[in-house]
């Protein structure tokens, strides 16, 4: 189910400037007998990242009534919050004053992979923009060009490396290493999204007195790791076991991880 501006309607003006540039931001989160699972830290990102690009975002409680309208059909299924710039003429030229555009949409969960994984490297490049870094925006043909590079099933992630040659993430999900006691995720200034669930573990590992870096993050940092973890909203926490010709024995940060993130769930 799609609700556009608050009605069920799959159409989108062709003029709107998501579509027709990409002018927009985006969240995806998971749902769990119809509701919404980590909404304030998700709402709190959205409103970041639409103020960061002069999107006015809907007020919460807006949104919690779409999300509410649309959740029963997929109880535990995934929900999709865009928001555009709105309706405007053709040019790149702002219209100050244009509405907001703002879409709800829910479907089914895609089937996780198993939670050890095997991932590979992409030869496509992250370009260099820190005016969006870290920004969940609409722009994501980096991530569709590099999602393309292979097609066989038993790999679930592939990890991308910006053009200075530091590593950033997966096409879909954020990076954490852990080595010798202490876990690294990669500094996003540059290039990469800011993912609620990164920044969930580092704020509960923190917490818990285990040392967090947030820093640039070269390949061989990769292979070095005792233990390397894929995170987003919806598949939680995935161990890559296997890169390349490198692989790992499954580590118990992974379901340390995954407490965490059932605890914040849970309240």
């Amino acid at each position: 189910m799609i609700l556009i501006n608050g009605i069920e309607s799959a159409a989108i003006d062709p003029c709107d400037r998501g579509f027709a540039y990409g002018d927009g931001v985006f969240r995806t989160l998971a749902l769990r007998d119809s509701q919404p699972l980590l909404w304030r830290r998700h709402y709190a990102r959205l409103a970041h990242d639409a103020t960061a690009l002069g999107i006015a975002c809907p007020d919460e409680q807006v949104l919690a009534a779409d999300i509410a309208t649309v959740a029963p059909r997929h109880a535990d299924g995934a929900i999709r919050i865009t928001l555009t710039r709105g309706i405007a003429p053709r040019g790149y030229a702002m219209q100050l004053g244009s509405a907001t555009t703002r879409v709800v949409a829910c479907s089914p969960r895609t089937a996780a992979a198993a939670k050890a994984v095997r991932a590979r490297w992409c030869d496509l490049r992250l370009g260099i923009q820190p005016a969006l870094a870290g920004i969940k925006h609409l722009n994501r043909i980096e991530n569709v060009l590099a999602r393309a590079e292979w097609q066989d099933p038993s790999i679930a992630e592939g990890l991308l490396l910006d053009t200075r040659g530091n590593v950033i993430g997966g096409t879909m999900s954020n990076l954490v290493l852990y080595r010798d006691g202490l876990l690294t995720t990669p500094a996003l200034n540059e290039c990469g999204i800011a993912g609620v669930t990164r920044d969930l573990i580092v704020e509960y590992a923190r917490a818990e007195g285990l040392p967090v870096r947030i820093a640039p993050v070269r390949r061989e940092d990769v292979q070095a790791a005792d233990g390397v973890f894929l995170l987003n909203s919806l598949i939680g926490v995935w161990q890559i076991t296997a890169l390349g010709d490198l692989a790992w024995p499954e580590h118990e940060l992974a379901a340390r991880m995954r407490k965490w993130i059932g605890d914040a769930e849970a309240h």
